[in-house]
């Protein structure tokens, strides 16, 4: 182990320990599920708009809770594991799942070492559909697009709901939730096959717009009354 990362783990020890801070006493797995999930986004926003340091300060911050939760797991009255184990779990998959970098396949294309990625991830985790284990709380269109993704490399072709609508029906005003879930999904759809990340082209999009309407907001603060 790294000299930094092994200082992580003691001060992370530490806190956890009796003696250490109270409030990293008390979390579990549950409690920290939450700020996983913010300092991932805080990761993307930096590699996305920010600069060098605040990429290594954010990377620092989502390492920081897989060695909090591999602490918490140490405490697990039947089942403890530590962070030694959960790297050397990630690196056996890594090795298993290139088999054209450790083993005497060929490597082929990208598309093709994806596909093989996960034909293997499916047979060793013994999944019954290609749609296991894409999570119910992934954002709305990152999930689509996801679902998209498998379907695609499955060769099932699946209508997308809308699709079939008659043509008249795209000069009237489509109203309801329903409509506009479909249409969101063809937008995923869509992305996934010009292989576009239908979930950072949003973000994009949004930083776009906020700028505007921050540009417009100082314009009307500027103005007389």
């Amino acid at each position: 182990m790294s000299e930094g990362l092994a200082r992580l783990v003691e001060v992370m020890d530490r806190l956890r320990s009796p003696g250490g801070c109270p409030w990293d006493a008390e979390q579990t797995h549950q409690t920290l599920t939450r700020f996983a999930l913010e300092e991932t986004y805080e990761l993307v926003d930096a590699i996305e708009n920010g600069t060098r340091a605040d990429l290594r300060e954010e990377l620092g911050d989502v390492l920081l809770q897989v060695v909090f939760h591999a602490r918490v797991a140490q405490e697990h009255p039947e089942d403890p594991f530590d962070l030694d184990e959960v790297a050397t779990l990630i690196a056996d998959k890594l090795t298993e799942r290139h088999p054209h970098v450790f083993a005497d396949e060929e490597a082929g294309t990208a598309a093709e070492v994806h596909a093989r990625w996960e034909r293997i991830k499916k047979e060793t985790k013994r999944r019954e559909s290609v749609f296991d284990g894409v999570p119910l709380d992934q954002p709305s269109l990152a999930r689509a697009q996801k679902i998209a993704s498998r379907a695609a490399r499955a060769d099932l072709d699946v209508p997308v709901p809308g699709d079939d609508a008659p043509a008249a029906a795209s000069s009237r005003v489509r109203e309801g939730a329903g409509d506009l879930g479909e249409r969101l999904l063809a937008l995923a759809v869509e992305a996934h096959h010009a292989g576009v990340d239908a979930e950072a082209a949003l973000r994009a999009a949004t930083r776009r717009y906020e700028d505007a309407a921050r540009a417009a907001e100082r314009v009307t603060q500027r103005s007389p009354e």
